[in-house]
């Protein structure tokens, strides 16, 4: 079982990766305007909730390795242009996929405990379902992003992980 979880999470941790690089060039194409208006959605902007995500990501990161930085709110800008973003979102999925396909089978089975952002309170849970609600999360926003793509372009990247599983097949 610890093997198939292994296999699961190298598999989204190579997807999220994936897929945060289609999402970012297909942003890339946005005005400024557009790319930072408040459309919306929880996080208000394309702008917005790229940068949550990789909070989010940091936060987690921090939680499962005990390094890096842990920004201490959840709509935290971390950086204010899209280039600079994006170099820091390559560097960031380059380190989730490092972390998660260095995990071995029993690994799995461990556990984490870690505060929450927004209160005090330590948690302590079972690492594979930590990890299966961080990929859920990222693939959440990721969501709102994309709707956010199609209102503004009429047009946004295939995310599906069905896409990126049969891309991976014919490599």
């Amino acid at each position: 079982m610890q093997d198939l979880l292994k296999a699961h999470f190298d598999m989204f941790a190579r997807y999220n990766a994936w897929a945060n690089t289609r999402l970012y060039d297909a942003a890339r194409a946005l005005s400024d305007a557009d790319y930072r208006a408040d459309r919306g959605v929880f996080f208000k902007s394309m702008h917005g909730t790229l940068n949550h995500l990789l909070a989010t990501d940091r936060v987690w990161m921090y939680r499962f390795t005990g390094a890096g930085t842990s920004p201490d709110r959840l709509d935290a800008i971390l950086f204010d242009t899209f280039n600079a973003l994006d170099i820091a979102r390559k560097e960031e999925d380059a380190r989730i996929v490092n972390y998660v396909t260095s995990l071995d089978a029993q690994a799995f089975a461990g556990t984490i405990s870690y505060r929450r952002v927004n209160t005090p309170d330590v948690m302590t849970q079972p690492l594979a379902p930590a990890l299966a609600h961080w990929f859920n999360h990222q693939t959440h926003h990721r969501g709102q992003a994309h709707v956010l793509l199609t209102s503004l372009t009429g047009r946004a990247p295939e995310l599906d992980l069905l896409f990126f599983q049969r891309l991976s097949e014919n490599r």
